[in-house]
């Protein structure tokens, strides 16, 4: 089925999704106020960790459940289904490569779905900081 918007529309539009979102810096406020010092999406990290901390080789990524396809949320846009197909699946086969990279090279990766921050942020904020601390005493 045929887009419903022209391409320079859905260009314009693709463009205006924010790198960082508000969960993002949500959490990162509040880990930032729990006195962890990090870099946010680095770009001199493989798949450009939202949360990295070098020092304790720590990689914290939050996924959107729309465009990591989160089994409990996704859903599928009703036009244009086979380029939402595609794109869905390279994210999840990246997703998985970032994962490999990372476990690879002894790093503490963690992975956080949007629902959970939206359903329990302190509940987050609790995890990443036992996560954070267990890499800290394996150093």
């Amino acid at each position: 089925m045929a887009d419903i918007i022209s391409k320079e529309q859905r260009k314009k539009n693709m463009k205006a999704i924010k790198s960082v979102s508000k969960l993002e810096s949500i959490v990162s406020r509040k880990l930032w106020k729990n006195g962890f010092r990090f870099r946010r999406n680095s770009k001199t990290l493989f798949g450009k960790p939202d949360i990295s901390i070098k020092k304790y080789q720590v990689v914290i990524f939050i996924d959107s459940c729309f465009w990591h396809q989160c089994p409990l949320h996704a859903n599928m846009p009703k036009t244009n289904t086979k380029f939402w197909e595609e794109k869905f699946k390279r994210n999840k086969e990246r997703d998985r490569e970032v994962n490999e990279y990372y476990k690879n090279r002894g790093w503490h990766i963690k992975r956080v779905w949007e629902h959970e921050i939206k359903n329990d942020i302190d509940k987050v904020i609790q995890d990443l900081t036992r996560f954070i601390i267990k890499a800290q005493q394996k150093r």
